[in-house]
């Protein structure tokens, strides 16, 4: 059986932890960002994780 690959548009979106977390940025962050408020690009700047339902998943596609 060959080798798993890496999933390279994932391993560019998402990025484990020490903790086994999976980082990633927030969505809405990159365009049109005169009509939002600068508290909400402030918030936006910050990391996010993906959620528990979806970690296994992302995990499966970044880590072969």
């Amino acid at each position: 059986m060959p080798k798993m690959k890496t999933q390279r548009g994932a391993a560019k979106r998402f990025k484990l932890t020490a903790s086994g977390n999976v980082k990633r940025r927030k969505a809405y962050a990159s365009h049109i960002l005169t009509k939002k408020s600068t508290k909400r690009k402030r918030n936006l700047r910050q990391l996010g994780y993906v959620t528990d339902s979806d970690e296994s998943r992302v995990k499966r596609m970044i880590v072969a």
